[in-house]
């Protein structure tokens, strides 16, 4: 066994500080909000301005979102295979972290972006694989490490800084872009993420642990507890659990969901420039504020309200003002000519898409278990992500045979149908499920011989 100094036991952790995880959560999230903002936004909005089909984009905005759909395939990967001496999340972390600021970089050498979109396209995809492995292993650190309790504030704080994140880089980038070129943008853009790279790489999970492979240090106590001893328990419990009652109402409703949602964020941009006149860069900047209004309101209004309302009222909350302001926006067709009732729209949207995303996240989490929580998370969000490539597509089929208010109604169609679902959620008995599912998982390793650590509470 090797000597652990006495520095690398007195280090600060992030299961040891609360203060220390909200920061390091917060960055890493920004981090990702940064190729969001450049690949789902400000490249539509670049080619929607260049004259590029409504059918086309919404081509590019489907294809693009393929690895989010598909990031199911990676959570097994993450959930088995990692160097435990270094924490359970943290060495993907760093893998996921790179890869993105690397595909950033790629972005930049492709010729000719505009006569290129298929290479634009192979590039973006390329890089969501590495944005899938970042964001996986963060979300499961999140329920691995962060007391149930305190989950809604980190997503609150999480998701606004996503946001955040992705409000900056698609207005700085859509500048950059008609400014200093294409390839300019995209290197500048990827400093940021190697600068975030050095918070996983300088804190560890637990006490104890590896900073580096070649650092003192040791698998903590708490990695070995969730160890997964083969690929079949690992199947078996992740089917158990998402075959619970909620959870299959979970999947259902928060995939319609998320499909409205998108469905608004890939119309935005063609609604506004093809029909309203705007540049590309005039809509970076205006959906840009709007978001990174949204992105703050989420970080201080989630925090505040999602515990003293509970995340399924918190949720329906949201989707009954987005009903709202769907109905509203259609009725106001005549004046959409006002900027200041687009802006309002645009703004009020994406505030609430902040919250509902918080209250989904939250939720999500609440109902994983500990022992499967990478590949039951990421099958929710792969879920999820699939809605959002639905919603694209569904656009593209839509838009040739509806104008452009029956395009907003059918959105409040949409979420009209999800509150239906949300209705039937019950979190307390899911919660009750899984905790049954434990001890039957623990008796049966304790009847195996093979339990090695004693499971605490999930």
């Amino acid at each position: 066994m090797k000597v652990i100094s006495a520095d690398d036991k007195s280090a600060t952790s992030l299961s040891d500080s609360a203060q220390l995880r909200y920061i390091t959560f917060i960055l890493l999230y920004f981090s990702q909000g940064i190729p969001e903002g450049l690949t789902l936004f400000a490249i539509p909005a670049w080619l929607a301005f260049n004259g590029k089909s409504a059918v086309e984009i919404a081509a590019y905005s489907a294809t693009i979102m393929i690895p989010f759909s598909l990031k199911i395939l990676l959570a097994p990967i993450i959930e088995k295979y990692t160097y435990l001496p270094m924490g359970r999340r943290r060495p993907w972390l760093l893998f996921g972290q790179f890869g993105i600021m690397s595909g950033l970089i790629a972005l930049a050498f492709v010729p000719e972006p505009l006569n290129n979109i298929f290479v634009i396209i192979c590039v973006v995809l390329c890089m969501h694989v590495f944005v899938m492995f970042q964001d996986i292993a963060t979300d499961s650190l999140v329920i691995d490490i962060v007391p149930v309790d305190q989950q809604g504030r980190a997503n609150s704080l999480m998701w606004g800084s996503k946001t955040i994140g992705s409000s900056v880089s698609l207005f700085l980038g859509s500048w950059l872009i008609n400014e200093y070129g294409f390839a300019s943008a995209f290197v500048i853009l990827s400093v940021p993420i190697l600068v975030v790279m050095f918070v996983p790489l300088l804190l560890r999970e637990r006490k104890g642990e590896k900073l580096l492979p070649w650092t003192h240090g040791q698998t903590s106590d708490e990695a070995k507890q969730f160890v997964v001893e083969s690929w079949k328990k690992m199947f078996k419990s992740f089917k158990q659990v998402v075959l619970l009652r909620n959870s299959i109402l979970l999947l259902s409703s928060v995939f319609i969901a998320l499909a409205a949602i998108y469905f608004i964020n890939t119309l935005l941009p063609i609604f506004t420039i093809q029909k309203l006149g705007w540049t590309n860069v005039y809509f970076s900047k205006i959906f840009s504020s709007c978001r990174l209004i949204g992105g703050v309101s989420g970080m201080l209004v989630g925090a505040l309200v999602i515990q003293r309302m509970g995340v399924i009222r918190f949720i329906q909350s949201s989707l009954i003002l987005m009903i709202v302001i769907a109905i509203l926006f259609v009725m106001g067709a005549p004046f959409w000519h006002h900027l200041n009732m687009i802006i309002g729209f645009i703004t009020t949207f994406c505030i609430l898409a902040t919250l509902i995303n918080i209250g989904v996240l939250a939720l999500a989490m609440q109902l994983c278990w500990k022992r499967v929580s990478a590949i039951q998370f990421t099958f929710c969000m792969t879920i999820f992500n699939a809605g959002f490539a639905t919603g694209a597509a569904l656009l593209g089929w839509l838009k040739p045979y509806m104008d452009w208010q029956q395009l907003f109604l059918v959105f409040a169609c949409l979420i009209a149908f999800t509150m239906l679902l949300f209705k039937f959620m019950k979190t307390s008995n899911h919660v009750k499920q899984v905790e049954k599912l434990e001890d039957q998982y623990i008796d049966v390793l304790k009847a195996e011989g093979s339990l090695l650590v004693k499971s605490e509470t999930v």
